[in-house]
């Protein structure tokens, strides 16, 4: 099989050495942020946000709360990828574009409104694991888009969450989950690591 998005799969490397100094145009990130968009989430809740940090002061904050890394102030942009703690609050705002379009039922969202209720109440490690989810399939959509506007993805998993909650001012709801810098690669960067066998790791049930 050969398409663009296979070849992406296959060839696709985190990188981690940028070049300074290039940047992106805010329509850019613009774009990015809503291809990322795109991604699927619980109930279409679209519990995310997509904090793009690019000015030199962000930058250095972000980079202090991401233990130094290097690439947080030498990529364009480090996105922090938020999830939201799912809420039944705003499903009716989220589904009426769908009942407006025509191709969902005006009664079922109300149905949906007490299915989200009914699925997280008083379970916050449901809630939470929903809000990792939803910033987790943003952020690979996220990646997948800046491939196809021909540039290189970092994700990061090493920042301290209260640093990044405190300086970009995160509410109670939501939570960093993964840091994503984005921008054009240098020389230097390795390929993508082999992987483990299909046979290691598929079980056919």
């Amino acid at each position: 099989m050969s398409n663009p998005i296979v070849t992406f799969i296959e060839t696709r490397a985190s990188t981690n050495l940028f070049e300074p100094g290039r940047t992106l145009a805010d329509e850019q990130i613009e774009e990015l942020t809503r291809l990322a968009a795109r991604a699927p989430t619980a109930y279409n809740l679209q519990n995310w946000r997509f904090i793009a940090v690019k000015t030199q002061d962000a930058k250095e904050r972000l980079k202090a709360a991401a233990y130094g890394q290097a690439k947080v102030s030498e990529a364009a942009v480090t996105y922090i990828l938020c999830g939201k703690l799912p809420s039944h609050n705003v499903v009716e705002e989220r589904l009426r574009p769908a009942v407006d379009a025509g191709f969902m039922p005006a009664e079922m969202v109300g149905a949906w409104t007490a299915a989200v209720e009914d699925s997280y109440r008083d379970n916050p490690q449901r809630q939470r694991d929903e809000a990792v989810r939803t910033a987790t399939l943003g952020a690979a959509f996220l990646m997948l888009a800046a491939e196809a506007c021909g540039l290189a993805t970092g994700p990061m998993v090493g920042f301290d969450p209260e640093a990044v909650a405190r300086e970009f001012g995160l509410s109670a709801d939501e939570i960093p989950v993964v840091l994503i810098a984005v921008g054009h690669a240098r020389e230097g960067n390795w390929p993508q690591k082999p992987r483990l066998p299909v046979s290691r790791i598929l079980e056919i049930a």
